[in-house]
């Protein structure tokens, strides 16, 4: 591809503005009233987020992600424990996600720490899921290298087979993560790249807010 198809891409951003006199007290409530609006703009799969963390050897990673909930204690996801992002985060547990709502010309950025949540979270998630999706929490290895195609349908079809007569119950090496924020940055697209950036951080006195240049 030559360079000047892809620089001559270009989008002016025109729906919203944000401002540091408006936004919520604290950045889970800033992130809900945007949530809302990705709602009500009907987002094909707004809860995608990407998750970035660190190997052992300093190398960023990331992937694509849904978020399966969210308060004030954090961000949950679900996962394979023994799965390459798990191990990186049980190495290093700082770790960021990012949301890109783009019918919406937006961002979000957030910083955190990651911990385990309680095996009966996990449980009570692991219960609501499809029971095609819980055969996969058992029949996937995740992120291991495997025979081939054929052996991933071998395994899904005996785990299928393993419980077909009763419920299906969480497998030990799934669960759940909390992502703890101690930064979260809003960034709205503006006209001639003058793009509003709304930094909240984390201190002994509660949430500060600061807006960020372009």
């Amino acid at each position: 591809m030559k360079p000047e198809e892809i620089s001559h891409l270009r989008k002016e951003y025109t729906l919203h503005s944000l401002s540091e006199k408006d936004v919520a007290a604290t950045p889970i409530e800033q992130f809900e009233r945007w949530w809302k609006q990705a709602s009500d703009s009907a987002i094909e799969e707004m809860n995608a987020m990407t998750l970035s963390t660190i190997d052992a050897n300093g190398m960023p990673d990331a992937r694509t992600i849904l978020l399966k909930g969210v308060d004030e204690k954090g961000f949950v996801f679900f996962t394979n424990y023994n799965s390459t992002k798990s191990v990186q985060l049980d190495f290093n547990a700082n770790c960021c996600l990012l949301f890109f709502w783009k019918e919406l010309e937006r961002q979000v950025r957030i910083y955190g720490v990651a911990e385990k949540i309680s095996v009966k979270e996990s449980i009570d998630y692991f219960e609501s899921r499809p029971d095609g999706s819980k055969i996969g929490a058992w029949a996937s290895p995740q992120s291991m290298v495997v025979a081939g195609e054929a052996w991933l349908k071998e395994t899904f079809q005996y785990y299928a087979e393993r419980f077909k007569h009763g419920k299906i119950p969480k497998p030990p090496h799934w669960g759940g993560y909390r992502i703890k924020p101690v930064r979260m940055e809003f960034w709205q697209g503006r006209p001639s790249r003058m793009h509003d950036r709304i930094l909240y951080t984390q201190s002994p006195e509660g949430w500060k807010t600061e807006r960020l240049a372009p």
